[in-house]
């Protein structure tokens, strides 16, 4: 099966609200792909269109060259986490698992290989009802990997999580990848995704805003300018712009530079023995990038607070 999702000019209106308008990307395999937009962005509509869960107006979303319902035993396809809930809270966790690897044939072996995978052991036997919500997205993670698909999706794998089991969660979403799987992401959480995705998919009001590798999205919003400390700004200040750099004062001491390498400056304030305490390249945030890109397109924007 060729691992990847292509989803192609989705329509889809509930009543007055125009969910997807348009959406269109490809989640390829061997890397893991953010999908992120503001809420009402059309993120969840998208990702059940998908799995067959709603039905768009128009366009197509494949798997593998395939619409999900004409899959047989989709989990061995296609394994997915979209509500860390849905399951029967008076079922051990095991035996949910053991219920659905029976509905797709897979045998039971292999629902204490993903338990082991997921770190559910020492909670395999007891009531899932009574799971945290950690516990559950564990739960959820090993039903998705119960078919071992090429093809992952996840809807915030991270809610619930606690510190280690964020760091879990980011190093096995990498190993997922590095396997040859497609892995789709959804999630709110920019500073956990910057560590895990190599491709994003920023979306807004239905529509693709961005589709391009987290590095280049970060350099893009960073700018490529230089912090530069100094005690001798008004000497620092004509010698930079006489080698082309633009310069601006941002405060006590401390200059805006552009449009120079930071190897370029301090060779040039070494050898005219102008003082410096720090040279830093600027690196945006993912969360910068993604708030500079989004901002337009939030609908559900708070009041400030005075």
């Amino acid at each position: 099966m060729n691992p990847t999702i292509e989803i192609d000019g989705l329509r889809k209106r509930f009543g007055p609200v125009q969910a997807l308008d348009g959406m269109t990307f490809t989640v390829r395999p061997g890397q893991v792909t953010g999908f992120v937009g503001p809420n009402g962005a059309g993120k969840s509509t998208t990702i059940r269109v998908v799995v067959g869960l709603d039905a768009p107006d128009a366009g197509t979303a494949t798997i593998g060259g395939r619409p999900y319902h004409s899959l047989r035993n989709p989990l061995g396809h296609v394994g997915s986490l979209l509500d860390a809930g849905a399951l029967q809270p008076s079922r051990s966790g095991r035996n949910h698992l053991l219920w659905l690897a029976h509905s797709q044939g897979i045998k039971a072996g292999r629902v204490d290989g993903v338990i082991a995978l997921s770190g559910l052991g020492p909670a395999a036997r007891r009531k899932a009802g009574g799971y945290s919500l950690g516990m559950r997205q564990r739960l959820g993670i090993a039903a998705a990997l119960l078919g071992d698909p090429p093809v992952l999706i996840f809807d915030e794998p991270y809610n619930g999580m606690d510190p280690e089991g964020i760091v879990w969660m980011k190093g096995f979403l990498r190993s997922l990848a590095a396997q040859g799987r497609a892995v789709l992401v959804s999630s709110h959480l920019m500073s956990e995704l910057e560590d895990t995705a190599g491709h994003l998919v920023v979306v807004g009001r239905g529509r693709v805003v961005a589709d391009t590798s987290v590095a280049d999205l970060i350099a893009a919003a960073s700018g490529h300018h230089i912090t530069l400390r100094t005690t001798a700004p008004a000497e620092a200040t004509p010698l930079l712009t006489s080698a082309g750099a633009e310069v601006a004062v941002t405060g006590s001491g401390v200059l805006k530079v552009s449009n120079l390498s930071s190897e370029r400056l301090v060779a040039l304030l070494t050898s005219h023995a102008i003082p410096f305490t720090e040279v830093a390249a600027h690196r945006a945030t993912l969360e910068q990038a993604y708030l500079d890109l989004t901002s337009p397109n939030v609908e559900y924007r708070a009041e400030a607070t005075s």
